[in-house]
């Protein structure tokens, strides 16, 4: 909900980096609180798409006016609230079984995962698909996208800066609001430990519902 939130408050464009800077605060705390649980081979697998997905993504900030971002952002977390229910859907089918993915659609997940990322920061949802498809345990699960992400936020500074995103009044924002993403991150953790998968996921899919309508419809 934290990307249409700030895409809703501020400029599309500036809130895709004054929330990119509270994302690498979350981030450190992650890794530092998951640093054992990573898987390094996942993560390997897909950075190398995630590259080409960055410069995509760039080059539609640079080439898109706040309007157009704005609905692009919505209509995202849309689509990754459908691909989330299709896959909810077909794991039930399937009764347990593992979705095997080959080197063509993992690269897939690398490249939009690295475009939504870049214009949204949305590329979470991407990430979750892709990991519960192959039935990541919980604490496996948490620690490969904390240390993904990361990566992946560290590797969008340039872009953002370059494109002039990153100024005085997104790092003003950022460090206003830096505080509060340390004690969401403290409760998520805590959350993380007690909350059932399957609420979690229902929360989740009507939080990017709720979040994703008033972008299409503002």
């Amino acid at each position: 909900m934290s990307v249409a939130v700030f895409a809703a408050v501020l400029p599309a464009r500036e809130s895709t980096a004054t929330l990119l800077l509270l994302l690498l605060v979350g981030d450190v705390i992650a890794v530092w609180h998951y640093r054992r649980d990573c898987d390094v081979a996942m993560i390997r697998r897909l950075v190398p798409a995630v590259i080409p997905g960055l410069l995509l993504g760039a080059v539609v900030l640079a080439r898109t006016d706040d309007a157009f971002l704005r609905r692009l952002i919505g209509v995202i977390l849309l689509l990754l609230l459908g691909l989330q229910l299709v896959q909810s859907a077909s794991q039930r089918r399937a009764a347990g079984s593992i979705s095997e993915w080959g080197r063509p659609a993992t690269a897939g997940v690398g490249v939009v995962a690295g475009f939504t990322t870049m214009v949204a920061n949305a590329g979470g949802p991407v990430m979750t698909l892709y990991l519960l498809s192959q039935r990541v345990e919980k604490m496996r699960f948490l620690g490969t996208i904390a240390w993904f992400f990361f990566c992946v936020n560290l590797c969008k500074l340039p872009f953002s800066a370059g494109l002039g995103l990153i100024n005085r009044s997104s790092l003003l924002t950022a460090g206003v609001l830096a505080p509060l993403v340390v004690v969401g991150a403290g409760v998520g953790v805590v959350a993380a430990r007690h909350l059932q998968q399957r609420t979690f996921e229902r929360v989740v899919l009507a939080a990017s519902l709720l979040s994703a309508l008033p972008l299409l419809l503002g």
